[in-house]
């Protein structure tokens, strides 16, 4: 069986709510819950592919502030016979503008949520940590409670 390496980048953007901080996450059809992430296109770098990515899938815009980590897993790809070795590429994202109504038509909704429910909602453990890795660094610049 042939491998292949498969590269993306997303980000957790984030709001001030109060004393705290909210984050936008995603439910896709399957009923799972995500943070926004996609394949790096030919010629675009890791902050732009999560800039991209994040404007595209939930309708909203932002600066990154900084990087939060890399999660990497293995899957299998049966139409190609071809294991994947992915590597995605998370980015803590300050929110300028834009609406959660204006997400991509693949999802099924888009909501601000504060960071401690975020993590109780999102389906992948690698995401939960990257969102609380994405609080730490918030907490790190002097906000929330």
């Amino acid at each position: 069986m042939r491998t292949k390496r498969a590269v993306s980048s997303g980000g957790v953007i984030f709001r001030r709510a109060g004393e705290g901080f909210e984050v936008a996450i995603a439910r896709r059809k399957e009923d799972v819950w995500c943070l926004p992430k996609g394949l790096v296109e030919e010629g675009e770098e890791l902050e732009g592919t999560a800039l991209r990515e994040v404007e595209e899938e939930t309708g909203l815009s932002g600066k990154i502030v900084g990087k939060i980590g890399v999660v990497d897993y293995w899957f299998y790809w049966k139409p190609e016979d071809v294991r994947y070795h992915k590597f995605v590429h998370f980015y803590l994202v300050e929110y300028q503008k834009g609406s959660v109504e204006d997400h991509d038509y693949e999802l099924e909704e888009v909501r601000w949520v504060p960071i401690d429910e975020a993590t109780k909602m999102l389906s992948y453990k690698s995401e939960v940590e990257m969102v609380k890795k994405a609080e730490r660094m918030l907490r790190g610049r002097g906000g929330g409670k």
